[in-house]
């Protein structure tokens, strides 16, 4: 199975480029976060992708089984797309609301495959790379959360 990896430094991912003076470092830094935004909309839409490979290699004739990926299929691709909705944000209020709702769904998705694993006895490397990538997802959305609703509050 192949998997694409992504690093990232979290920190900057929520890097406001407001926050510079000069207008170079500013055209720079942008680019920057720019492409980091790019990246991580990637990221988001492969795991969504790979939920729905891991969907489709569920046993078929196991009911349980079935409805347990139907949720997954669901709570997997909708990070994805708050994770769209959170980068079109019109305010930074309305980006941590996004971004809150992210860190919601890539939560369920790994209540869905801890249950897919444990009590339905489902085993694969794809299953393994979601439990984590949702284990990352949701730490990278909590760290933009913090940093964006401390700078709301600095704001204010």
């Amino acid at each position: 199975m192949k998997v694409e990896a992504y690093a990232f430094q979290v920190s900057a991912l929520s890097f406001h480029p407001s926050a510079l003076n000069e207008r170079s470092e500013t055209v720079v830094m942008t680019n920057e976060y720019e492409r980091m935004k790019a990246e991580f909309r990637q990221r988001t839409k492969a795991f969504a992708s790979a939920t729905i490979r891991f969907y489709c290699t569920l046993p078929k004739s196991r009911s349980e089984v079935q409805v347990l990926g139907k949720q997954l299929l669901r709570s997997g691709t909708s990070v994805a797309a708050n994770y769209r909705e959170a980068s079109r944000a019109r305010s930074d209020s309305e980006f941590v609301s996004k971004i809150d709702q992210c860190t919601q769904e890539a939560d369920e998705s790994m209540l869905w495959l801890e249950l897919l694993r444990d009590d339905c006895c489902i085993r694969s490397d794809r299953l393994t790379w979601l439990l984590k990538e949702s284990d990352e997802l949701i730490a990278i959305f909590v760290t933009m959360s913090k940093k964006v609703k401390a700078r709301i509050k600095e704001k204010s």
